[in-house]
């Protein structure tokens, strides 16, 4: 008896009930997915979902293996309909986020980013001391718009003192620059990609929706909770 095909079946139910079978028109479809379609309906490519819970299982084994070595895995979707998704599904397990937006060189130039978050956890300390008020009001008033980008742009990876040990993406297509960094020095990548992905970039896709909040919650609920029985385990 195969003991996965429940599981299979409940992941399969639940991501149903997300809509995370919808792709997009067979015009936008990347040849690499391929093999993942099931059919089309309106106009719309319908993905199979049997395959895609194979590939979650096998995304979600490789964040409990991580986990479990105390590594840590960087969170990137700055899609609005991933942003506030993305920054509580890694704040839940204490991990690094991007949530806004991808600042080139994140990876590539992660000396000079360092430096940069380090400025930031500068200019808070000082906040929180009140060692601020020895400037004048315009001197603040431009800390304060320094502080503000700072924030926005590093906020999310403060806690990330050294490379990732994997990325996770929502939309790898426009996350490109950042699955590009991850590729260079050979850091894997899991992904929810939709039809119009290119999978042969990442080294765990999941085929689904990945423009819909409630799939976007689906799968980042998954991988958080794999993350936590791996750390649990430990």
């Amino acid at each position: 008896m195969d003991t996965k095909q429940p599981i299979y079946k409940d992941l399969i139910a639940g991501m149903f009930a997300a809509g995370a079978h919808f792709g997009y028109s067979r015009s936008r479809r990347h040849p690499s997915i391929k093999n993942f379609i099931f059919g089309s309906k309106k106009g719309v490519e319908i993905l199979d979902l049997e395959k895609t819970s194979a590939e979650l299982e096998r995304a979600k084994g490789f964040v409990r293996s991580l986990a479990k070595g105390g590594k840590q895995i960087l969170f990137v979707g700055t899609k609005n309909e991933a942003k506030k998704i993305v920054e509580d599904g890694a704040l839940s397990i204490d991990m690094p986020f991007v949530a806004e937006r991808w600042v080139g060189g994140a990876l590539t130039n992660f000396p000079e980013i360092k430096r940069r978050v380090a400025l930031l956890e500068d200019l808070r300390s000082k906040h929180e001391k009140g060692e601020l008020s020895v400037y004048t009001k315009k001197e603040r008033l431009l800390i304060s718009k320094d502080v503000e980008r700072l924030e926005r742009n590093f906020g999310g990876i403060v806690s990330m003192k050294e490379m990732p040990a994997a990325l996770f993406v929502v939309d790898p297509k426009k996350e490109s620059i950042a699955v590009d960094e991850a590729r260079f020095f050979n850091i894997p990548v899991i992904a929810l990609a939709n039809s119009d992905c290119n999978i042969k970039e990442i080294d765990f896709p999941i085929p689904c929706n990945d423009s819909s909040v409630s799939s976007i919650s689906f799968f980042i609920e998954q991988i958080v909770q794999a993350f936590k029985d791996g750390r649990n385990s430990q």
